[in-house]
Parts: structure tokens; sequence; C-alpha cells
């Protein structure tokens, strides 16, 4: 089978790999589609702090159809049936695993981070981690289910409510699924981002509210926009050092903050303003439990997340696509790569 595997920084390339073999407990899925996420990119780029060895086959949006699995499963798949693949794989007993958030499992394992990616033609998957999805949902819009659900993990980790504002920094794919979320869950999103491209494909997607921090008091603006009051909920999500810094200014009092992105070194931060004004602020990792709710707000067309696909390729021109984000990303919101028939 082909597979997309990154020999080594900045060198991507369609390989071919054995077919996996059906192992207890796992199914194998003909992969249909499959998006290029920031993480493939950092691991392309030979940023990814996580991967620890070259070559590996990235990728972890992915959708397929159900090629091999024994039917007798508890989980009711069966062959043939269209799946989304819940990339975090966990240990189920450790700490956070006890708990129910085994998106903060102590032995996570990512794929195509900290282990072979789906980003192939073939894919062994435990049973468990595989999501059915509506039959005539469009196969591209179906690895969207991945980045939303990061996004729905934020607004929940925020404990966001209806009527409520939420300043999202950030304006890219996660950001502006999250900003499209809030909009279904009937909240206020105000999304800042430096890229004014970006600022406008937010306001074509329907949020009223955006602000440019280079160009405009984004402090002043949220508390035009909220009367004074100031953001009930902050959601980071540029991993940029200004952006989690600038969470404490745009959080009303009592506010509740979210830190989805991943900064790349440490952040100071006030923390007499986090005791002032009593702000919750909680880290917001991955998902746990909310790919059925993914699930259900594009198929519902809820969230029109296939409106941040921004270019669809072939899975042989996945490479290049690769290495057209790294170089450009300001020109890329999504890509998807497809494999036909």
């Amino acid at each position: 089978m082909r597979a997309i595997q990154v020999q080594a920084p900045f060198e991507a390339r369609v390989t071919e790999l054995p077919m996996p073999v059906l192992e207890e407990g796992k199914a194998i899925i003909k992969i249909r589609a499959m998006g290029i996420c920031g993480t493939d990119v950092s691991t392309y780029r030979g940023a990814n702090v996580n991967v620890k060895s070259y070559p590996i086959v990235i990728g972890h949006e992915t959708a397929g159809e159900v090629y091999e699995i024994d039917e007798n499963n508890a989980y009711g798949i069966k062959k043939g049936d269209k799946v989304v693949l819940d990339p975090y794989v966990f240990c189920g007993h450790c700490y956070p695993c006890e708990q129910g958030k085994t998106n903060c499992c102590e032995d996570m394992h990512c794929l195509g981070v900290h282990c072979e990616g789906s980003m192939c033609e073939y894919f062994s998957h435990p049973i468990s981690m595989l999501r059915k999805v509506p039959d005539d949902m469009s196969w591209e819009t179906v690895p969207l289910a991945e980045p939303l659900v990061i996004s729905m993990h934020g607004l929940h980790t925020c404990g966001l409510k209806a009527g409520e504002h939420i300043a999202i920094i950030g304006a890219g794919a996660i950001g502006l699924l999250a900003a499209m979320g809030a909009l279904a869950y009937d909240a206020v999103p105000i999304v800042v981002d430096p890229v004014e491209e970006r600022l406008e494909l937010a306001k074509s997607f329907g949020i009223a509210h955006v602000i440019n921090p280079v160009k405009q008091d984004a402090v002043a603006e949220i508390a035009k926009i909220t009367n004074g009051r100031m953001a009930e909920c902050v959601m980071e999500a540029s991993g940029s050092i200004p952006g989690v810094r600038n969470t404490i200014d745009y959080a009303a009092y009592t506010g509740r903050i979210a830190l989805t992105g991943w900064p790349k070194g440490e952040v100071t931060l006030p923390t007499n303003l986090i005791t002032k004004k009593e702000l919750t602020v909680r880290g917001s990792r991955n998902g746990a439990g909310e790919f059925e709710e993914a699930i259900d707000l594009i198929y519902s067309g809820r969230v029109p997340a296939q409106k941040i696909i921004t270019r669809k390729v072939p899975f042989e021109e996945l490479p290049q696509a690769l290495a057209d984000l790294a170089e450009r990303p300001g020109d890329f919101l999504k890509v998807i790569g497809v494999i036909e028939g």
C-alpha cells in the first residue's frame, strides 16, 4: 500500500509499505479522505518535539470505510461502515484515564506523532476508537470532525453558555471552527487575529465581531462589544506567546479561559490579575467524548465546517501540499487529501 512518509525534515514522499494485518480488537480501514494538520507541518519542518525519530508516516485527521473486521465486536461496527478515526490512543488505566480524561493520558499516543500515522491507503485501528458517520456525509467533510472536536473541547472547557461572549485568539482552522461552534450554541464569538485575510474569511462565515490587534486596540474593542464587561470566556487557539498573555486582559472579571494553542516557549502571566479578576484558567487538550457531537454539528449543517477547506488534492500530491503549507502557511486554511474509489 501507499503511505505519506516524512523521511527527514523537509523531505516527504509517497512510499510503499506492507498492508496491515487484522489483529484482535482492531479493524482495517480503507482510507478515503485525510486532512493535513499543523502538527503534520511541524513534523515536516523537523520542529515537532514529540516526534522522536524519522521516517514516520504522518496524519491523524482521517476518514474511511471499514475494510476488514470481526463483526462480532461489541461496538456494532460492520464491514463497509463509514467511519472517522479517533486518533488519540490512550492506556485506559492511568489517573487521567480513570477520570474519563483520556485526552490527557499519561502515555498518550497520537497518530502521526508518537506512533505511525494514518495518511496511507489502509490503516489498522482499535474498533473502540472508530466513530460511525452517516453514509451520505461527504468524504471531504468527515476528517473535519477531528479538528472540530478540539474546538468544541475548548468551548466546553470554558463552560460557554448561550448569550455569552467568547474571545477567540487565532483565526486558523481550530479558531474558526470554534467560532462557528459558538454560533451554533447561540453564543457571541469575537475573533482576534493579525491577518486581515483571515478576519475577512471569518466575516464571510457569519462571524460579526472580528478584531485585528495590530491595527486596533483589542481590549477597547472587546469592551465596546461587551458593553464594558469584557469576554465571559476566552479561548487561545493561536499558540502565540502574546496571545496567551492577552487572554488575561480580554477576560471579564470571573471569566473562564481555555488554553488550546501550544506556545513554543514559556509565557509570563500577571498572576495578580488572575487573582484580582478571580479567573479560571484551564488547559484544553485534544478532546474526550466529543466526536459524536462534532459529527452531528457538521452533518446537520449547524457548523458548516466545509467552509474552511481551501484546497483538495489527490493522495499522490499530498507531499507537495505539505511542502506548500510549510512554505506558505497563510495561503491555506485546511488541505484535504482524497483517495477515489
